[in-house]
């Protein structure tokens, strides 16, 4: 058995101890040491070179999104860093992830979470997810630093899904960009308090307006609406004035996930029928595949994004496994991939 090399960093010691004993408990994982700060984290992923960094974001000393832009630079690492609630620590958390973590765990209840065992299935999921992920492919397409795209006005709309990786990639996308967009509609699997920070974020980066939606939110050209943490996001038509808005539901989850790629796939479908392009990101699982048949179906466009510049290949593969991908394209001709669909 493959053994996962954990090296745990957090400056609470009944953090390090309980997170610890989550993870060795596992037969394939085994925690290697544990750090106080970004500090301590640095020089002992140097000395050990774990498979995997599970990190803190907030520590005295060196944060960790401090230590993570040192890590990457020096010795990359898949790291998982562990996120407080707050609205610095949301903040700070979307940071992480455009430096280079591959993904994150909200803590249950604040920094000294007491009932962190609450959540261990999902440690012990990430950081066997981080550890299959190839980092140094994950940070090659960072540097990515092309020219924007042109476009003529469109009456199509985008219909965007991504997971595990997707923030950044989404950056990436978004910025390339014209200003008139068609309508966008985002579906990142995120928890509810971080989704507003990703697209306060994305809205800073982005030549067009970023938003997260709310109920009855107009959908207009220049602007992306993504669907809040926790919520369906769907289309419909109003009967009034024959403008489209936004709908949002806290029905069930689909494929274990509120918000669900297929959801808002299907449901734009239904308004825009072949007018409608979907785009398919890096993410673990198969939400967005039953989404993006149904705009092949219609005879709408769809773009998968390619194995080489996935952080995870899940979502996409599903895609293409059903045969209701038009394109797979590498993450850095995606933009254009949109624009000659457009």
């Amino acid at each position: 058995m493959q053994m996962i090399r954990v090296l745990i960093v957090d400056d609470s010691a009944f953090m390090r101890r309980v997170v610890s004993d989550i993870l060795n408990d596992e037969p394939d994982i085994e925690v290697i040491d544990t750090a106080s700060n970004g500090l301590v984290a640095i020089d002992k992923a140097a000395k050990l070179r774990p498979d995997v960094i599970l990190m803190d974001v907030e520590m005295p000393k060196m944060d960790g999104v401090s230590a993570l832009i040192r890590i990457m630079n020096t010795y990359p690492t898949p790291v998982v860093m562990l996120s407080n609630l707050t609205q610095k620590g949301t903040h700070t958390t979307i940071k992480a992830l455009e430096a280079g973590a591959v993904d994150f765990i909200p803590k249950p209840s604040g920094s000294i979470s007491l009932n962190i065992n609450i959540i261990a299935a999902q440690i012990v999921e990430k950081v066997k997810l981080a550890a299959n992920v190839n980092i140094k492919k994950f940070r090659a397409h960072k540097t990515l630093n092309l020219p924007r795209v042109k476009m003529k006005n469109s009456e199509k709309v985008i219909v965007i899904g991504t997971s595990t990786g997707g923030p950044q990639t989404l950056v990436d996308i978004l910025k390339r960009l014209p200003e008139n967009v068609p309508p966008i509609f985002i579906v990142q699997h995120m928890p509810p308090e971080f989704t507003q920070t990703l697209a306060i974020r994305l809205d800073s980066l982005c030549p067009f307006d970023v938003k997260e939606a709310k109920d009855g939110d107009k959908v207009m050209p220049g602007q992306a609406l993504l669907a809040p943490g926790g919520h369906h996001m769907t289309v419909k038509r109003s009967r009034l004035d024959n403008k489209e808005i936004v709908q949002l539901n806290t029905e069930p989850p689909v494929n274990n996930i509120r918000p669900s790629v297929d959801v808002t796939m299907e449901s734009t479908v239904e308004v825009y029928g072949a007018n409608t392009i979907g785009v398919l990101l890096t993410g673990m699982g198969c939400d967005g595949a039953k989404g993006m048949c149904s705009i092949k179906k219609s005879g709408g466009k769809t773009i998968a994004q390619n194995e080489e510049s996935c952080v995870i290949f899940g979502m996409p593969k599903s895609a293409i496994d059903c045969g209701c991908v038009n394109k797979i394209a590498p993450l850095s001709s995606i933009p254009e991939e949109i624009m000659n669909m457009l």
